[in-house]
């Protein structure tokens, strides 16, 4: 019985490490403000001014977890080629991404990633490949 409670203690304390580990980098992405915060356990570290999707294209709403792939100097196969520098893929096509149309953030722009300034598309690029892509969880909310 004994050992029992333990392996039943060891399996919650890893299923814990493990919800925890997803935790590491956060970004929430707000559809209605335009921006995205950042977080580092649990830790408050950047607002930034981000693109979503304009008018007829949609930025699916949700909580993804895991980084599906890193891509430092993307091309979009959908767009003509375009740059999407630092990408972070979160939902199939989906990504985030740093944008050469600076002057459109802080408004929907874009086909339905999230569009940042590439620096700031390089500093969480950079986290989340210092953490581990299973170490990231997008949340995009109204």
């Amino acid at each position: 019985m004994r050992r029992l409670c333990i392996a039943l203690a060891l399996g919650f304390l890893s299923a814990t490490a493990n919800a925890a580990m997803a935790e590491r980098v956060v970004a929430r992405v707000s559809i209605s403000t335009q921006t995205m915060k950042v977080y580092h356990e649990g830790r408050h570290l950047f607002t930034w001014s981000v693109s979503t999707a304009k008018e007829g294209k949609v930025t699916p709403i949700g909580t993804y977890v895991g980084a599906e792939a890193l891509s430092k100097n993307h091309r979009s196969r959908l767009y003509n080629g375009a740059p999407m520098p630092f990408a972070i893929f979160y939902d199939g096509d989906y990504a985030i991404h740093g944008t050469d149309q600076i002057s459109r953030l802080g408004a929907p722009a874009s086909h339905g990633c999230v569009r940042l300034h590439p620096d700031n598309a390089e500093i969480l690029f950079s986290m989340v490949k210092a953490e581990g892509m299973d170490n990231m969880r997008v949340e995009i909310v109204q």
